[in-house]
């Protein structure tokens, strides 16, 4: 779902600076579940305004308001005015992993490639 702002006045994120921005709705998700808050696409492209912390995540014991914390990451200063679609928010299943300490792990054909391992 889009999630709009809920300025009281439009709220100007100058270039370089994160904003939060309220929306004024709060959620009650149950046990097992969370809600996401992505970026919306034509904002980052359009105008470089991105959600610093991408994607933020609602526990589903927090019961405040959802506020978004906006990032410009453009060439120019953006304004915020109320209604304007600022987020888009994805409620899904939250599984929690059990840890267990072990001294060594299983060998796999990856092992321990990362950051763009291409195999070669």
């Amino acid at each position: 779902m889009d999630i709009c702002a809920a300025t009281k006045e439009n709220q100007v994120i100058p270039v370089g600076s994160i904003e939060v921005i309220p929306t004024g709705i709060a959620i009650a998700l149950p046990p097992g579940f969370e809600a996401q808050i992505r970026p919306r696409s034509g904002l980052a492209f359009k105008h470089g305004i991105g959600i610093i912390n991408a994607p933020g995540t609602i526990d589903a014991d927090y019961r405040g308001e959802i506020r978004i914390a906006l990032v410009n990451l453009g060439k120019q200063a953006y304004t915020v005015h109320r209604g304007d679609r600022i987020a888009q928010m994805i409620v899904q299943k939250v599984y929690q992993a059990e840890m267990e300490v072990v001294d060594t792990l299983e060998e796999t054909e990856r092992n321990e490639g990362g950051f763009g391992h291409t195999g070669t």
